[in-house]
């Protein structure tokens, strides 16, 4: 529907965009209480959040610990499924390459995320796994959601750091 040559539906989009990005900061608040570093996912089916995770490598000794794994395998134990079709990813940090292989292969449709990653970005800051022509199944990826936010959660996190150093 246009009004004055503004999409409602965008609008509405982008405001449960942002919604559900604030659900992953949440998640990613609960990663800086413990120290780690602040990122944070969740994963949406219709209006419900079926799966939540947030960064444990530190607390777990885990390299595999990324907020976007623990939110995928919540999910799947939720629908008994490995197959996360119909559902969105919201994680406040674009995924790593181990990340994006887990998305590809667990069949998210789509990949929300709130701020690139220049070290190891891979939904189209360093490359693109999220949607490789070459793979069986390709994700739609939406960025920069409250990406000053996002951002700032990182930053203030690391310059506390090295403070602290």
């Amino acid at each position: 529907m246009l009004i004055s040559n503004i999409d409602l539906s965008t609008i509405v989009d982008k405001e449960n965009h942002e919604y559900w990005m604030r659900e992953a900061m949440l998640e990613a608040a609960k990663a800086e209480a413990l120290g780690e570093v602040p990122i944070g996912a969740v994963i949406v089916r219709g209006d419900h959040i079926i799966g939540r995770g947030y960064n444990l490598r530190e607390t777990t000794f885990d390299g595999t610990a990324h907020a976007e794994m623990v939110a995928i395998r919540e999910a799947s134990q939720y629908l008994q499924a490995w197959r996360l079709l119909d559902c969105r990813l919201y994680v406040t940090l674009e995924p790593c390459p181990m990340c994006a292989g887990a998305i590809v292969q667990s069949r998210v449709p789509q990949v929300i995320y709130g701020t690139t990653d220049p070290k190891a970005g891979c939904a189209g800051t360093l490359m693109n796994l999220l949607q490789e022509p070459r793979f069986n199944h390709r994700t739609e990826v939406v960025s920069g959601v409250l990406q000053h936010e996002c951002a700032s959660m990182l930053t203030q996190f690391f310059r506390r750091l090295r403070g602290k150093a």
